[in-house]
């Protein structure tokens, strides 16, 4: 049976213990774009349309992961490691993907992949 209607976007939640530091460090390091609005203890940050939403100590636990598609993840990679970005892994091949890690300040883990290396 099909699913009963469109989706029209899956964005994940992050627990951050900290919102105005969160938002410095996915704009000014990891080069996302802060919502135009913002609650007390959660907002969004979105990169290239695809969003992310922060919730100051609430909405799970910190240490959740999430996978981001990109285009080419030595570009990211080398952009990341210029900026101070917490590089928990660097790009590394593997079938399904040519990926590397991303950390934030509380954690969570960003999983940045590209088509694998033939």
């Amino acid at each position: 049976m099909p699913f009963p209607t469109n989706v029209e976007m899956i964005d994940p939640i992050l627990c951050v213990s900290n919102l105005e530091k969160a938002v410095a460090y996915y704009t000014g390091v990891l080069g996302f774009t802060a919502a135009a609005w913002s609650t007390d203890g959660f907002t969004s940050v979105s990169l290239e349309g695809a969003g992310i939403y922060l919730a100051e100590n609430a909405q799970g636990q910190p240490g959740a992961w999430v996978w981001v598609g990109v285009g080419d993840v030595r570009s990211v990679f080398k952009l990341y490691q210029e900026r101070g970005a917490v590089i928990r892994m660097q790009p590394t091949n593997f079938p399904w993907a040519l990926e590397m890690q991303i950390e934030d300040l509380d954690g969570n883990v960003l999983r940045f992949g590209s088509d694998p290396d033939a």
